[in-house]
Parts: structure tokens; sequence; C-alpha cells
């Protein structure tokens, strides 16, 4: 029987069958704020498990830091951290305030919407593609494809480097998965894309276009204009989490729906339904597993008092199936709303801004598989990223049957 002293939600090798959810279902009964164990960290971290404290830490920035140790699990010397700190995912406000706002201008609801005709388009091509396939691997296939050419179209990325970005951000998600490449292949990833990112900024200065690029790197109505350092990490941020968390979400919906067939059958019968089953896919398959801060001062969570300068782990794994919070957390529902799920984030200033763009993608991607696929098998083995910060089936061999 599973006890407390045997609990390890930190160690990757329990992921690669999916996140140990009893697990966690016994921490947020019995030590939702839970002192765990860390081989980084000799006085070990604090875990995290349970929704309301994890949106407390989440919008709480002044309390928690994002900045000090960065909001990776792992632990980095001080010059790693140091160019980490040029991304806004490792910043805290004010300095990540100035960037967002900066960056936000291409990624607003009305923007992102805008998108929605030229998404379903490549969705249709997309799953036209696979069907006459017939038998392929849908991560590669089809998971990938979409957020690869969105990306692509956003970002201003010619489709002839679309293979580069797949490759680059897949090294940086797997930096800890030795299968993958390990830290190395990390570390050559981030110095390939930050060329990558220094070189297509230069010819938007150079040469303006009406797209995000062209907003990210010119100035706004009051003079402030990211840095061509700053660039380059909103570049890295963006290509990698829209790549790897969507690419993620997407091959995590089909597999959930091949366990839940009953809930395909209601999308086939609805397809309207695609909105809101988004949502319910990115709460099931948490492509973000956890978030790490670091305590700015003495301060208490969830009845446990925390240290200054003490890691914590911030579990949306768990969150997101928090009986407090969902009724039926371990059903797969496409219809669950109200969905208050964390899978971009618990909230406060770093609250994931591609959110609206991951959504749309997933939406409009199962809407035409809905419509044009009878059903999808999966043949084969569905082997996950080695990562205890990523939710991610790397290969997932299938057949799909044509409606």
């Amino acid at each position: 029987m599973t006890s407390l002293d045997t609990i390890d939600v930190f160690d990757q090798e329990r992921y690669l069958d999916g996140p140990p959810y009893e697990d966690f279902a016994l921490l947020r009964q019995q030590a939702p704020v839970f002192h765990h164990t860390d081989p980084e960290v000799p006085e070990g971290h604090w875990a995290l498990t349970r929704h309301q404290d994890i949106v407390y830490v989440a919008r709480n920035a002044e309390l928690f830091s994002s900045e000090q140790k960065g909001s990776q699990p792992q632990e980095f010397d001080e010059v790693a951290i140091d160019v980490q700190r040029r991304m806004m995912i490792h910043q805290d406000p004010p300095k990540h305030s100035r960037v967002r706002t900066l960056v936000n201008r291409g990624f607003t609801p009305r923007a992102i919407e805008r998108l929605r005709p030229q998404i379903a388009l490549e969705c249709e091509q997309i799953v036209d593609n696979a069907l006459a396939a017939g038998e392929f691997d849908l991560v590669r296939t089809v998971a990938a494809e979409l957020p690869l050419i969105v990306i692509a179209e956003l970002m201003g990325i010619p489709r002839s480097d679309r293979q580069h970005i797949f490759e680059w951000s897949r090294a940086i998600a797997g930096q800890t998965d030795h299968e993958a490449g390990g830290a190395e292949a990390t570390r050559q990833a981030v110095v390939d894309m930050s060329g990558y990112a220094s070189q297509l900024g230069s010819e938007r200065r150079r040469c303006p276009l009406d797209d995000t690029v062209t907003k990210m790197v010119s100035p706004d109505d009051k003079g402030n204009q990211l840095t061509d350092e700053e660039f380059q990490a909103f570049f890295i941020l963006m290509t990698v989490a829209g790549n790897e968390t969507t690419r993620y979400s997407i091959a995590g919906g089909v597999e959930a729906f091949a366990q839940f067939p009953d809930q395909w059958a209601r999308l086939k019968a609805d397809t309207s339904l695609a909105r809101t089953a988004a949502e319910e896919i990115v709460r099931w398959v948490s492509p973000t597993k956890v978030f790490r801060r670091t305590a700015v001062t003495d301060t208490e969570v969830g009845g446990q008092l925390i240290g200054a300068g003490d890691k914590i782990m911030a579990h949306l794994v768990s969150a997101n199936r928090d009986e407090a919070v969902f009724t039926d957390p371990n059903s797969f529902d496409i219809g669950r709303n109200p969905n208050p799920h964390l899978g971009f984030g618990g909230g406060g200033p770093h609250f994931c801004i591609g959110k609206h763009l991951a959504v749309l993608e997933i939406e409009l991607m199962f809407k035409a598989l809905a419509e044009r696929v009878e059903r999808i098998e999966i043949t084969g083995a569905t082997p996950r990223l080695r990562s205890y910060q990523f939710t991610g089936i790397v290969e997932m061999p299938v057949r799909v049957i044509p409606a």
C-alpha cells in the first residue's frame, strides 16, 4: 500500500506510464503541502498538490519568485540562471510586466481569433493527408504538424525551416531525457534557435511586414521595444511552448478519446462541443505538469510554514484532478463546464500568453477529426517523454477509419 514515506512524485521515471495519480490523490488528502526529498537540494522542497494552494502561489509573485532560481524543476548554476532570466517565464514583475506588455500585442484574443479560418483549413488538410495514409505515427503526422504550421505562420518562419524548429523545440523540452539527447542537446538547440531568432528579428527591423515578429521588434506607442536578447528569449519560449504543449495535448486527446469512446461518439454527434473538449483535453493531459517558485520571505501555504528561500514545486497535473474542484475528476468529460483547470498556469502574471492560440488549435483539430474520421485505432506502444516537467507522448502508431 502506498504511504507518504514511499511517495516520490519528483522521480521522472514514475511518469513513463502516465502521472502517478494515486500518489497525488493521497498527498491532496493527507499532506497537500508536502516536504519532499530532492536529489539536487539537500534540504528538500515543498510539493504542492491542491488546486487552491497552487492558485495562491501563482497569483502572489511578490511572495513566490520565478526569478531567484527560475521556474523549472532542476537546479542550475548562477551563470545558467542568469541566461534563463532573459526569458519572461523566469522573471518577476516589474521586469516581467514590461516584456509581457510588449509581446502581448501579437497574442490578444482578437488577434488570435482572426486566425480561425486559416487554422481550420490547415486542420482539414492535415486530416485529409492522414486519411490518405491510413496508418501512420499520429504524433509526427497530425499532432506535431499543426502547431508547427501555425507557429511558422505567426512568427514569420518559412515553411522550409519548420523541421529545424521541431527538432530544436523537442531537444529543449527533453533536456532531462537522455534518449532525446539530454542537457547537451538542449544547450546546442538554444544556441541554434537564438541565432535563428536574432537573424529573423534583424530582417524584420530592416524590412517590416504585417506579422507578429514585426510587432515584437517594433517600438510601441511610447517608444518601448524588446532588445535583441529579449526577442531571442521570447522566440524560444513561444516556439517551444507553442509546439511542445499543443502537440502533447493533441496526442493526449486522441488517447483520451480512445479510452472514452462514448465521448468520441458525443463529439461526432455534436462538433460544437469541440471548444469545451479542447479545455477538457488540456485538463486531462496537463501538458505542463509542474512549475517551480522560490519563497521570497517566510510565509504560510495550506497551513504549512514555508521558509524564505525554500523551493516550491506546484504540481498542475495534481491540481487538475482535485476532487474539491472538479466533479468526477478522473472521468474525461468533453462538456465539462465550468472547467477551472490549471493547464495554462494558476493565473497571475505568468498565465500562459499563448492560451487562446493553443485552445483554438486543439478545438479546430478535433472538430476536423470528428467530421472526417469514424474512429482512430491506436495500434502500438505510446512511449512518453522522460520528464517531470512535461506530459508528452512522443510516438503513437494509429490506423484511421474514414467517416
